[in-house]
């Protein structure tokens, strides 16, 4: 197939040859394991922190709550552009020093929102964010199968991407509760810190890694017309649709349907998180083992939670009930949806990073945008009740194609 030709016909960079992916450096690739997580937890929570700060931001800088929301929505964009752009730019590059200098970039990135003099820095901070999250993303999510042995590799999965939750469930709460104690500005100190830790370990953990092939143009192209990528894309879209576009908007939907004050709406919020966590860790695993029954239940169970919200979150407990699900579901997304591209390309780690960066992070900033239309010409409850539709529509397409999930047949050989 040309799409095979394309990914393995870009040559190795010039040198020693490099590991092989089933030979990991031993004991040393837990460590590394713990450090790629100590750094995605770092991205994840610069990354939603202002979700939390949102209003003490605007008021430093005397603008309004859209203004301040561009916040959320700059990386996005960002980190859909950089996934591709970054990683062939420096396809030749060893990942271990990039992933040390996304770091570095990242922890001078917190300390400019930290010390931002105006509205424009913090925006330029976010930008930079984007350029991390879009490259560390799309080298650092297949670099399991370099770390750790072949039949650990779904474990590691599961642990680096258990950083996305904790983000939710602890950086997001520590850094309001240090913002309450000192301003808003020692939440991004705290991060520079936090940053600048994962850094070390990452210095000291991983080994050289240099690129096992080069993910180029052609790379890319050709993953792009694989079926099982194709469809892969079409998924993470709906339900990464249907979930930014709800849960951006769940705060004002607490506090107009289910009349919550602000503890309990933290509250809510805090079992959301560790549902979250759970799901990453119960999802992981099976993802790789049973990926059609599990992206399944999964896409069932959100749709199922948004869609009861409006008609069941009228109180405390309903909502408890309906955000908890939303979070145990919502936490296996991302695994599940990288295990997609994984299996689709199993010959192309990277370039499979790359594709599920780019669209999970564009469809992200999208979800965020259209569910902020709907709620300015209807209300949070609608949102909610679209988002739940959206929902089944990727379960459906789940159903449909992923028992086909894997690389595309080879050709018959000519007669």
């Amino acid at each position: 197939m040309a799409d095979t030709t394309a990914l393995r016909s870009s040559p190795r960079p010039p040198g020693p040859t490099p590991p092989r992916p089933d030979s990991p450096p031993g004991k040393g690739g837990w460590l590394a394991v713990a450090a790629v997580t100590t750094g995605v937890f770092a991205i994840v929570t610069t990354e939603i922190l202002p979700i939390g700060l949102l209003t003490p931001i605007g008021a430093a800088f005397r603008i309004s709550d859209g203004t301040a929301g561009l916040m959320m929505t700059l990386p996005g964009i960002v980190a859909a552009v950089a996934a591709p752009a970054v990683t062939v730019a420096t396809r030749r590059a060893d990942r271990r020093t990039m992933l040390c200098a996304l770091l570095l970039l990242l922890a001078l990135a917190d300390l400019l929102n930290a010390l931002a003099p105006a509205y424009w820095a913090v925006l330029t901070a976010r930008i930079a964010l984007g350029l991390v999250i879009g490259a560390f993303w799309s080298i650092g999510s297949g670099l399991a199968p370099r770390l750790v042995p072949e039949h650990r590799r779904a474990l590691a999965n599961t642990v680096i991407f258990s950083a996305v939750p904790l983000g939710s469930v602890l950086g997001v709460p520590a850094g309001v509760f240090l913002a309450s104690l000192a301003g808003w500005r020692t939440a991004f100190h705290a991060m520079t810190a936090l940053t600048l830790i994962a850094l070390a370990a990452l210095l000291r953990s991983l080994p050289p890694l240099p690129p096992l092939t080069t993910t180029g143009p052609d790379a890319l192209r050709g993953l792009l017309a694989r079926r099982g990528t194709r469809t892969g894309l079409a998924v993470t879209f709906l339900i990464v649709l249907a979930h930014f576009g709800s849960y951006t908007y769940v705060t004002p939907f607490l506090m107009t349907t289910t009349h919550a004050g602000p503890g309990l709406v933290t509250g809510l919020l805090l079992a959301y998180g560790a549902a979250g966590l759970l799901g990453n860790l119960l999802a992981g695993g099976r993802a790789a083992r049973a990926l059609r029954p599990v992206f399944a239940t999964v896409t069932v169970l959100l749709a199922t939670a948004t869609l009861l919200l409006p008609l069941l979150g009228a109180g405390g407990p309903g909502a408890a009930v309906l955000l908890t699900l939303w979070g145990l579901a919502y936490g296996a997304v991302p695994v599940c949806s990288l295990s997609w591209f994984l299996a689709a390309a199993p010959d192309a780690p990277e370039a499979a990073g790359v594709v599920f960066t780019s669209g999970f992070q564009a469809t992200m900033s999208i979800g965020a945008l259209a569910g902020g239309v709907v709620v300015d010409h209807g209300s949070p409850a609608t949102v909610m009740l679209l988002g739940g539709a959206v929902a089944l529509l990727a379960a459906a397409l789940v159903g449909r194609y992923g028992h086909r999930v894997g690389p595309d047949p080879a050709p018959a050989p000519p007669a």
